[in-house]
C-alpha cells in the first residue's frame, strides 16, 4: 500500500489552505479509487517547530521528532502551499529544513493557492526539494484567490481543477510506486 501525505504548509491564522487541503484529500480519495493508496492530511500548524538553528525546548524537540517521524511514514506527498511575497511560506520552508533523509527517493506533487495559484512558491519548492531528494511531478493544481475563492476567502474551486488533480494523482501515484522499489 502507498501512503501519501497531504501536507498543509501554511500556519497563518485564517488561512485559506485548510479548505484547499480538505478538498484535495476528499477528491484524491474519490479519484484514486484504489485500495492500495491511502491519503492522510498533515497540518504543519500541529507541530510547534522552532527556527532551525535555535536550541529547541523539550517540547519543541519532541515536535521535531514527531514531524520527522510523520513525514518519514509516507511514500509520497502532495504539498498544499500558499504564496507569500512571491515565495514559499517561511514556516513551511523552516519545517522542510528539518528534513532530508525522510524524503530520499520519494515523489512530491503541488497544489497551490494565491494570486497566481502559488506558481512562484511551487517553483521555489521544486529547487529546495530536489536538493532534499524528492522527485516532483510535472502536473500541479493552481487555485487563484481571484477566481477560485469568493471574496478571496471562501473556497469555491472551478470544476476544471478536478481534471488537473486526477492527472496529478496519476503522476504522483506512478512515481511513488516506482520510487518505493528503490528504498
Amino acid at each position: 500500500m502507498l501512503k501519501i501525505g497531504v501536507v498543509l504548509g501554511s500556519v497563518r491564522e485564517g488561512r485559506n489552505g485548510l479548505a484547499v487541503a480538505n478538498w484535495t484529500v476528499e477528491k484524491a480519495k474519490a479519484f484514486s479509487n484504489a485500495e492500495d493508496v491511502q491519503f492522510e492530511l498533515v497540518d504543519l500548524a500541529d507541530y510547534d517547530l522552532p527556527f532551525l538553528g535555535k536550541t529547541p525546548t523539550a517540547e519543541q524537540g519532541a515536535a521535531i521528532g514527531a514531524w520527522s517521524e510523520k513525514i518519514a511514514s509516507f511514500d509520497g506527498y502532495i504539498f498544499i502551499t500558499a504564496e507569500y511575497n512571491h515565495g514559499v511560506a517561511g514556516a513551511f520552508k523552516n519545517a522542510l529544513d528539518f528534513l532530508k533523509p525522510e524524503f530520499k527517493d520519494k515523489a512530491v506533487a503541488f497544489v497551490g493557492y494565491g494570486g497566481l495559484g502559488a506558481a512562484r512558491s511551487i517553483e521555489n519548492l521544486r529547487v529546495v526539494l530536489a536538493e532534499q531528494g524528492l522527485a516532483s511531478t510535472q502536473r500541479t493544481v493552481n487555485f487563484s484567490l481571484i477566481t477560485d475563492f469568493e471574496n478571496m476567502s471562501t473556497f469555491k474551486p472551478a470544476a476544471f481543477h478536478e481534471g488537473e488533480l486526477q492527472e496529478l494523482l496519476g503522476q504522483l501515484i506512478g512515481w511513488s510506486g516506482a520510487l518505493k522499489t528503490l528504498r
